[in-house]
């Protein structure tokens, strides 16, 4: 099994940046994918999450309206949209694959596959 994240950068407050996580050789009829973030000293926490398929999508508060998973354009693939960021949202982030029960939270003890991760800096 491999995820390979793509996106990240540097940006201003305000900003966007879009992320992308293509999960290769995982078979699992109800694939879930998650985004995790781990800010330098902190714990990694999780993001926002959804079904392979488009469905039941999961955000946690500090994202809700500002932050978008979606499908990517190739099959087992997710999108991360990043509006309006914010300084805290600066961190390595990490696409994973959770195990159902684990969908559509972010409970990283669901985690049985992770990415490398993906920078991502906001400047304020």
């Amino acid at each position: 099994v491999e995820l390979v994240v793509s996106g990240g950068g540097s940006v201003q407050t305000g900003g966007s940046l879009r992320l992308s996580c293509v999960v290769n050789g995982y078979v699992n009829s109800r694939k879930c994918i998650g985004w995790f973030r781990q800010a330098p000293g902190n714990e990694r926490e999780g993001v926002a999450s959804m079904f392979a398929s488009g469905s039941h999508s999961y955000y946690v508060d500090s994202v809700k309206g500002r932050f978008t998973i979606s499908q990517g354009d190739i099959k087992d693939s997710v999108y991360l949209q990043m509006d309006d960021l914010k300084p805290e949202a600066t961190g390595t982030y990490f696409c994973a694959t959770l195990l159902p029960p684990g969908c559509p939270s972010v409970v990283r003890g669901m985690v049985n596959y992770w990415s490398q991760g993906a920078q991502v800096t906001v400047s304020p």
